[in-house]
């Protein structure tokens, strides 16, 4: 008989909503083993500890000191995404975190020096960018089929009535979460825009308001127009007082067509006449209390980041990549709230 194949050992920090986007999809390979987890609020990594079979730890401190990893994931509320990655560096451990990078700037770089300083992968999750609709609107810029992008817009109007923040102990905090609609809402749909123009920011001017929340201070509203160093302008418009959920919507006008997309759906259009569409396929993975508006993609980002963990291909969205992104949200930020209201 062959000898057995060596698995990647891995830890989860955090097993609140959105755990189970790694979850699901890391019981399914079959060359990853789930050694432990972690949550402040112990019954919540119980539960995963009992579903999934690996050990609880109501400390991630505590969790990294006991055990040996190869892979650690980031599942918690924004201001420690960096924090805890640095831990997990500090024991040699490569890190898939969940977006953003954290609620500033000097943190998420301080992650990133210390993951290429230790010569560890550091991937941050940006799982729209591998839906198919992304991934014709990327495949169509880059072929020189669409040219270049002169401008483009986002529109999300979705809803986080005030009861949404109250369920929660740190969302919804400038110091916790880092914002309100576009560090947790928007950032997905900015972030598309942003690599699909895949240039230097040149500009950005923003204006941010809390309209229609009552019991937290976080902007609920914000626009803005980005202006990039090869002339594209980019105006994204956010706010989370609709009635409900609406597919978010991305346009771009470019030398040689039109595009309309969000997260389901693709249309292309040249100028020549021709058409292009692509549609998400059917999910098959069942994500047991996961939400549409999170996708379905991180599957194929989580398939992307242990491939390279494992030296088969370059690691696609780095702390590097993603700290591209990083600064632009906090320059959106910077601008939106000195004139708040």
């Amino acid at each position: 008989m062959g000898e057995a194949v060596k698995k990647v050992r891995v830890g989860i920090i955090g097993c609140g909503r959105i755990a189970v986007m790694h979850l699901v999809p890391l019981a399914d390979m079959s060359n990853v083993q789930l050694v432990a987890c972690a949550d402040i609020k112990k019954d919540r990594a119980d539960e995963v500890s009992k579903k999934y079979g690996c050990t609880a730890y109501a400390s991630y401190e505590e969790m990294l000191d006991k055990e040996r990893f190869d892979v650690v994931h980031i599942c918690l509320p924004h201001h420690l995404h960096a924090k805890a990655a640095c831990y997990a560096f500090e024991k040699g451990a490569h890190v898939l975190s969940e977006k953003p990078m954290d609620v500033d700037f000097a943190s998420a770089k301080a992650a990133v020096d210390m993951a290429k300083a230790k010569g560890l992968l550091y991937g941050v999750i940006f799982q729209c960018r591998y839906n198919n609709s992304s991934r014709l609107v990327k495949s169509a810029l880059e072929s020189g089929r669409l040219g270049k992008i002169i401008s483009a817009r986002s529109v999300l109007t979705w809803t986080r009535p005030d009861e949404y923040y109250a369920e929660s102990d740190w969302k919804g905090t400038w110091d916790k979460e880092g914002g309100g609609v576009v560090i947790d809402q928007a950032i997905h749909s900015i972030d598309l825009v942003h690599w699909l123009v895949n240039d230097e920011v040149d500009s950005v001017s923003c204006s941010m308001a809390n309209r229609g929340h009552k019991i937290v201070d976080v902007e609920d509203s914000a626009e803005g127009l980005i202006t990039y160093k090869n002339g594209v302008k980019y105006g994204f418009y956010c706010m989370n007082n609709y009635g409900c959920d609406e597919p978010i919507e991305i346009r771009l006008y470019c030398e040689k067509g039109k595009v309309v997309f969000g997260y389901d759906d693709a249309y292309v259009e040249y100028a020549d006449g021709s058409k292009e569409e692509a549609h998400q396929d059917e999910n098959t993975t069942a994500y047991e209390g996961g939400k549409d508006y999170w996708g379905f993609q991180h599957v194929r980002q989580i398939a992307q980041f242990y491939n390279a963990v494992l030296g088969k291909e370059p690691l696609e969205i780095s702390g590097e990549e993603a700290l591209k992104m990083h600064a632009l949200i906090m320059k959106i930020y910077e601008m939106g709230r000195a004139g708040m209201r």
